[in-house]
């Protein structure tokens, strides 16, 4: 007898059959992470590719990529899309700096503005989206447009460093201390700070993603919008709050970064927008919206940063970088299409 539409074995071997699919595609990944780490071993001089300090530079650069790409994929598994996170990395930095530089404010009341500054970005882009029915890649599109804007107008185009100061304004050593603090703290094996907060975020979207009802409810709109809406589940809701989180987490990654290096420019962050588009994809997240995991994002941030170390490593040119990556998320959509035909 066949098995009813709506019956608890249908429901059972669609979720076997999702289960299957992510067993393959993170299976796939693992082989792949290998295979690059085996070519660079071998293609780079003996003890460096494959020596702790440079682990330790993959991790940071991963971490960058990773906190970001954790905010995309809640925005990609509701179902939509976002490109303005990438300007609001630089817009983040860029406000923590003249707020707490030029202005005068104290490091908190600076860090709050950034973050505030998120969830308003956040806010308007899930607005356009949900209430006005602009498709999200047009509203990020254009919303990254004008936070760039606000950024060149904020900054005034220059770069500005709390321990060098312009002239006429000064800058509390304690302060100045505790910021950067928050990622160059002095841990075990040299571990980076950022790949602890990496952690840190990946834990809690992962248990959100994979162990909430707001992670479950999530994917169902992202992966059936019309039988969301006939469940009557808080669909705008939902859509706000994964816009805001993803903002949120671009002015964090943007304020580690910022502590790191010491200063900041107000173009940081637009050359984030691929390898983070590319993490998510390359991690399993569906363009269709409806899945998506932590730790395949994870992942994908894993791979692009070893490839993008591998190849500094051995110093070729900025094309073939550009062109391996590419060619590396091509593939990963290519996939994604192919096993999307293989689920129907």
């Amino acid at each position: 007898m066949a098995e009813a539409p709506g019956s608890a074995a249908s429901a059972g071997t669609r979720w076997a059959g999702r289960a299957r699919d992510v067993g393959i595609r993170a299976g796939g990944l693992a082989i792949a992470i290998l295979l690059v780490i085996i070519v660079f071993t071998l293609l780079s001089k003996p003890n460096t590719f494959l020596s702790l300090p440079n682990a330790l530079v993959i991790m940071r650069y991963m971490s960058t990529i990773a906190i970001v790409a954790l905010g995309l994929t809640l925005v990609i598994v509701v179902g939509e899309i976002d490109l303005s996170f990438g300007y609001m990395y630089g817009l983040a930095a860029t406000l923590i700096s003249v707020s707490w530089i030029m202005w005068g404010w104290p490091i908190w009341a600076s860090i709050a503005l950034a973050f505030a500054a998120a969830i308003l970005v956040g806010a308007v882009n899930a607005l356009l989206v949900t209430l006005v029915n602009i498709p999200s890649f047009i509203v990020t599109l254009g919303t990254g447009q004008l936070i760039f804007g606000v950024t060149l107008l904020v900054s005034g185009t220059q770069t500005l460093n709390p321990a060098y100061p312009p002239d006429g304004y000064t800058v509390p050593q304690d302060q100045i201390d505790w910021f950067f603090g928050l990622a160059n703290q002095h841990l075990p094996f040299g571990i980076p700070m950022q790949g602890l907060w990496m952690i840190g975020v990946a834990v809690v979207i992962g248990f959100i993603l994979s162990r909430s009802l707001f992670g479950f409810r999530l994917k169902a709109i992202g992966g059936n919008p019309a039988a969301a809406q006939l469940a009557r589940l808080p669909i705008v809701k939902y859509k706000f709050v994964a816009f805001m989180g993803c903002a949120v987490l671009a002015s964090l990654a943007s304020m580690l970064d910022f502590a790191f290096i010491g200063s900041t420019q107000p173009n940081l962050g637009i050359s984030l927008v691929f390898p983070v588009f590319a993490a998510v994809i390359i991690g399993g997240a569906s363009l269709s919206g409806g899945r998506g995991t932590a730790i395949g994002t994870l992942s994908g941030a894993l791979l692009l940063a070893i490839i993008q170390d591998g190849l500094a490593l051995l110093s070729v040119g900025a094309y073939l970088q550009q062109f391996v990556q590419g060619t590396v998320t091509i593939a990963a959509v290519v996939l994604d299409r192919f096993t999307a035909g293989l689920r129907k």
